[in-house]
């Protein structure tokens, strides 16, 4: 995938992973002055990210915002994103991808935690009644980059040019140059039986060895591993995602979680990683991971360019 040029500025979207992040969506309150309260907001996010982050100058603070299908057209009306659109529902019965509400998205990185809440609340202080938080989560960076469940995360991650490739939108939607698109879900994973298998069979249902993170060899990998079900060819070139998945979890309640979090030019090839996991490739072949870890939300948001995220303020909504 060749790296768009001359484009407005993204926003952080290809930021290194951190040792800490904050992961906020939230629905919109009613009235037209709830609006008009987000959309000003927009030209002030930059310079709160600023503004906390000079506090420390190597703490590596960042947010990405992300707007939903719905909330673009009630803030900002035409033109819209080409791809946008609400959460698609894969899967059915207990092994679902399911949609939830959320109108805006706030992932917020730093290398420490003090900083994300920092930010937080100072982004959220601007928004007051606007909004409603339905969903937060506190992620960290598990030891070596490794998922809840032992495995390394995030191997195949594109890098540089290439990560800029697979996320930034280029003339194929010119007035959302710059953009991206950002899937989350969040999933609570079933540690008990998780960690009853033997190592071995763990390895067959993910698709790599847990210690080295070695890919298996196709000879032993099964078809419905979770590395076979989430590899994508076209015309004979893998298409990434940009994943910056996090740990999360309350072991005084027994809760164990990923945020699965997914930056790409187009929702497409996500939500072709998602039908191959929770229908199956072909149907029925579903990824066998999914017998542990159950995702309990969904959202599709488009991050607009930084600059365009600044020119907001100025948009009106459906109708205006």
């Amino acid at each position: 995938m060749p790296m768009p040029t001359s484009l407005p500025e993204p926003q952080a979207v290809a930021s290194s992973i951190t040792r800490s992040a904050i992961f906020l969506v939230a629905t919109l309150a009613d009235g037209d002055a709830h609006a008009e309260t987000v959309r000003a907001w927009c030209a002030d996010v930059a310079a709160v990210v600023r503004a906390v982050g000079h506090r420390v100058p190597d703490g590596n603070l960042s947010c990405v915002c992300g707007f939903g299908s719905d909330a673009w057209d009630r803030l900002f009306g035409a033109p819209r994103p080409a791809a946008l659109h609400p959460f698609r529902e894969f899967g059915a019965g207990e092994r679902m991808a399911p949609a939830t509400p959320g109108d805006l998205l706030l992932h917020i990185r730093a290398e420490a935690m003090d900083l994300c809440f920092e930010l937080a609340t100072q982004l959220l202080g601007k928004l007051g009644d606007a909004v409603r938080v339905v969903d937060e989560v506190h992620g960290f960076r598990n030891f070596d980059m490794r998922a809840m469940i032992g495995f390394v995360d995030g191997t195949e991650n594109p890098t540089g040019r290439e990560a800029a490739g697979f996320t930034v939108i280029g003339e194929e939607d010119a007035g959302f140059a710059g953009g991206s698109y950002v899937m989350v879900q969040k999933y609570l994973h079933d540690m008990a039986g998780w960690n009853a298998l033997p190592v071995e069979a763990q390895e067959l249902i993910i698709g790599r060895r847990k210690l080295s993170d070695i890919e298996l060899d196709a000879s032993v990998k099964p078809s419905n591993s979770h590395s076979a079900l989430t590899t994508l060819d076209d015309n004979g070139q893998e298409v990434k995602i940009l994943r910056n998945n996090m740990v999360f979890g309350r072991p005084g309640a027994g809760e164990f979680g990923t945020y699965f979090i997914a930056y790409a030019r187009s929702p497409a090839p996500i939500e072709q990683m998602l039908e191959n996991m929770f229908v199956g490739r072909p149907p029925g072949n579903y990824d066998r991971l999914l017998d542990f870890s159950r995702a309990v939300t969904g959202g599709l948001f488009f991050v607009p360019s930084a600059d365009l995220l600044e020119a907001l303020a100025d948009r009106g909504g459906a109708g205006q």
